[in-house]
């Protein structure tokens, strides 16, 4: 009689389980790809690079002479271009993204907020020539005439204002490749925040403005800190879009490897200057300088990275 009962108690075994190693196995290979594939690229490059590396050492991060008739290259134009451009394209585009997520959440009419919303997926997926062709024969222009020419008329003589809106007011220029760029990654970070801010659960929003909170209050002590973590990755993803960023910096930066005295100034980035000379580089130290700004910005791309989970982590534990 026990052992009926214990018989009946057995629970039958599911379908499924004997897949379940299986699966695992699976999954396990996915990411073991992924982090070969990731080691695969970093090693190839440095090894590229390698031959420019020790070669000329610290001068390659330090050095803006890129000459490829007397063999003598240095990445500090590139490098430098790349992080200024990267960054005022954040301090750009993360306003106005904010702005766009918290109007299409808590202030526009339920009528217009699926095709606003989709209009701002769609400008996400414009190619990033199309940005470059825009802005060099059309935004260029309008950005010389009416926006670098009065700043620079402007600009006190002998002051900060002078060396920093300093350059050649033909559109082209640092300013002009954070402005598009600014373009190209706010409708990513507008429909990740817009998305995250709908997760938050609608309880929370209204026991906010059930005590009196203003709608100001609710964004910035509610949905912000309950979305904090995937805010913080959306701003990352709009970051690395900019960071690697190649054809439309290319049409409207200028290409010029010397370092920048002004945001007017044209400069290159790394992405722009390997996009540039990769096809015409016939040397093999052509190449591995090439293939050595490709190892950087590679670093910078994972410090970056690295710096935004340093920070989440500090805060979890604060």
């Amino acid at each position: 009689m026990a052992d009926m009962t214990a018989g009946s108690l057995k629970r039958a075994r599911p379908i499924g389980a004997r897949f379940d190693s299986v699966f695992r196995i699976l999954c396990l290979s996915a990411a073991t790809m992924l982090l070969a594939a990731i080691a695969g690229v970093l090693v190839s490059l440095l090894i590229g690079g390698w031959p420019a590396f020790s070669k000329f050492g610290l001068k390659f991060f330090t050095s803006t002479v890129w000459n490829p008739v007397t063999e003598d290259y240095g990445g500090a134009g590139p490098i430098v271009g790349t992080l200024i451009t990267a960054t005022l394209a954040l301090l750009i585009a993360l306003p106005l993204a904010f702005g766009v997520a918290v109007y299409l959440t808590e202030f526009c009419p339920r009528a217009l907020r699926r095709p606003i919303g989709t209009a701002v997926e769609l400008l996400a997926g414009v190619p990033s020539i199309v940005y470059g062709m825009w802005g060099l024969f059309v935004l260029a222009p309008l950005f010389a005439k009416y926006v670098e020419l009065p700043m620079m008329a402007a600009a006190p003589p002998g002051s900060i204002w002078e060396t920093l809106f300093s350059g050649v007011p033909n559109g082209s220029g640092l300013l002009m490749a954070s402005v598009i760029l600014a373009i190209m990654i706010l409708p990513y970070i507008a429909a990740t925040l817009r998305e995250l801010f709908l997760t938050v659960p609608v309880k929370l929003r209204e026991s906010a403005y059930g005590v009196g909170c203003t709608s100001l209050e609710v964004v910035w002590s509610v949905t912000l800190p309950h979305v904090r973590k995937s805010a913080i990755g959306a701003v990352m993803l709009g970051l690395g879009r900019a960071l690697g960023e190649t054809m439309a910096v290319t049409f409207v930066i200028g290409n010029s490897h010397g370092f920048p005295t002004g945001l007017f100034d044209g400069g290159s980035t790394i992405a722009s200057t390997i996009a540039n000379e990769f096809a015409e580089a016939t040397s093999d130290m052509h190449t591995s300088a090439l293939l050595a700004l490709g190892f950087v910005l590679f670093l910078i791309t994972f410090a970056v990275l690295a710096i935004a989970r340093t920070l989440l982590g500090q805060r979890d534990h604060a």
